[in-house]
């Protein structure tokens, strides 16, 4: 079974920060796939239920961003988890917006989300990096990340939080890559008409064309004509 656990702060004005893509993001989640209603425990919000046949608990903790480890620890005591079956959704400045990536283990980087989970658990867990952009200086990123996701970011953010839903029973399954694969198919989809052989690959959200979508120009200076060419030219 993997805990499924999104970060965020509890109540309606924090509901629409960057900060909170990780309640987005579960909450998305749990519409599409059918989970029962969220109920009050471990310090937090959870739903439990199944994809396919794989058991998941999806846990928002309550206790403030800062203090998300205490929700998280007591939710895997109370299921007898591990932090390998921990997987964390949170955001994350170091990547543009609509970027995604996944990782286990390492630092936090300083989010306070992720220090506390590490004091409380360790780092050994999963994490669903959701870029949300850099304010461009350190000292605007509380602020920046306490506001409200912008109007222009609505088509992104959908696409993202869509694309993570999409893949959330790979998730469950534990195969990080077909997660990563169907966040792509959502943040980047392939082009109608357009070969796929030697696309380069790409994490979640980049995007690039393909070398191979266009035929090269010739060289400065090099007549691109056959000999037979140049001769039927010289008799028009």
């Amino acid at each position: 079974m993997k805990l499924l656990v999104g970060l965020g702060n509890p109540g309606a004005k924090y509901a629409g920060h960057r900060h909170n893509i990780g309640f987005m993001a579960l909450d998305r989640i749990a519409s599409d796939h059918g989970f029962p209603a969220w109920k009050g425990k471990h310090q937090g919000s959870i739903a439990e239920g199944r994809f396919g046949s794989e058991r998941a608990v999806l846990l928002k903790p309550e206790t403030f961003m800062n203090n998300s480890g205490q929700s998280v620890q007591a939710a895997m005591r109370f299921y007898k988890l591990d932090p390998a079956d921990v997987i964390v959704l949170h955001d994350e400045i170091d990547l543009a917006p609509g970027k995604v990536k996944f990782k286990t283990g390492g630092g936090h980087a300083g989010h306070n989300g992720l220090r506390s989970i590490h004091a409380h658990i360790g780092p050994d867990y999963g994490r669903i990096r959701l870029g949300v952009g850099h304010p461009g200086h350190k000292d605007r990123v509380p602020s920046y990340v306490l506001h409200d996701f912008a109007k222009a970011d609505q088509n992104w953010l959908d696409d993202v939080l869509r694309g993570v839903s999409d893949g959330a029973p790979w998730l469950a399954a534990d195969d990080p890559a077909k997660f990563m694969n169907a966040v792509a198919l959502r943040v980047n989809p392939p082009r109608s008409g357009k070969g796929t052989k030697g696309d380069k690959e790409q994490t979640a959200g980049e995007t690039g064309t393909s070398a191979a979508s266009e035929p090269p120009a010739p060289e400065p200076g090099i007549d691109p004509r056959s000999a037979m060419q140049k001769l039927m030219d010289r008799f028009r």
